[in-house]
C-alpha cells in the first residue's frame, strides 16, 4: 500500500494533512502542485481541482477534513481524536465550524473592509476556548488543533497579525510549536 499526497506548501488545507502524516509517522510520496498553474490531470483526482488529495492504491481522496479522518482510522496510533464518543463529536463540530476562523482570515488576506475586526473576534473566541483547556479538543493535542493551526501560523507569520492580545492562544501556539510536525510547518510558512 503506497500513499501519494498531492500537496502545495502555501495551502493551509494541505498543511493539515502534512501535519497528520508527520504526527503519525506515515511515509508518503509527495507530488507538489503549482496552484497558479494546476495540471489538467489534477481535476481527475479532485473535480474541484484543489489540494490536498491523498491517493492510496489509485483511489484518490480529497478534502482535508475527510483525509484527516481517513488517516485517523487507517493509522489509529497515535490517536488524534479523544477516546470518548461525545468528546470526538465535539472535536468534529469544532472542525465543522472552522469557517468561523477561515472566512475572516481570507477576507483579511484580501484586504476587505471590516476583516481585521472579524478576524480579531475569531481569535478572541479561540482564546476563550483555550483559557479553559490546553488544546482545542480538550486535554490532549489532536485533530482540532491541527485543523486550526495552519491559519494561525499564516496569520502571524505572513499577515503580521499580533497574538499578544490573546494570551491563551499564544500559549497554545507555543506548546504546539514544540511538536516536530508543527515546527516543520512553521518552516514551510517561513519559506513562502
Amino acid at each position: 500500500m503506497s500513499l501519494v499526497l498531492y500537496d502545495a506548501p502555501r495551502c493551509p488545507y494541505a498543511a493539515r494533512v502534512r501535519i497528520v502524516l508527520a504526527e503519525k509517522g506515515i511515509e508518503v510520496d509527495v507530488v507538489e502542485i503549482d496552484l497558479s498553474d494546476r495540471p489538467d490531470w489534477l481535476y481527475e483526482k479532485n473535480p474541484a481541482g484543489r489540494v490536498p488529495v491523498i491517493e492510496e492504491d489509485d483511489r484518490p481522496l480529497a478534502e482535508s477534513v475527510v483525509i484527516m479522518e481517513f488517516l485517523e482510522e487507517r493509522y489509529p496510533e497515535p490517536a488524534l481524536l479523544p477516546p470518548d464518543p461525545a468528546d470526538r463529536a465535539a472535536v468534529r463540530l469544532l472542525i465543522f465550524r472552522d469557517d468561523e476562523l477561515t472566512d475572516p482570515y481570507y477576507a483579511l488576506r484580501r484586504g476587505e473592509e471590516g476583516a481585521a475586526e472579524q478576524f480579531d473576534a475569531a481569535l478572541a473566541r479561540l482564546d476563550v476556548q483555550l483559557s479553559e483547556r490546553d488544546f482545542l479538543g480538550g486535554a490532549e493535542f489532536g485533530l482540532a488543533d491541527i485543523a486550526f493551526v495552519p491559519w494561525i501560523l499564516r496569520a502571524r507569520d505572513m499577515l503580521g497579525v499580533e497574538l499578544d492580545g490573546y494570551p491563551s492562544l499564544g500559549a497554545w501556539l507555543a506548546r504546539l510549536e514544540q511538536r516536530p510536525a508543527i515546527a516543520a510547518e512553521v518552516g514551510v510558512v517561513a519559506a513562502l
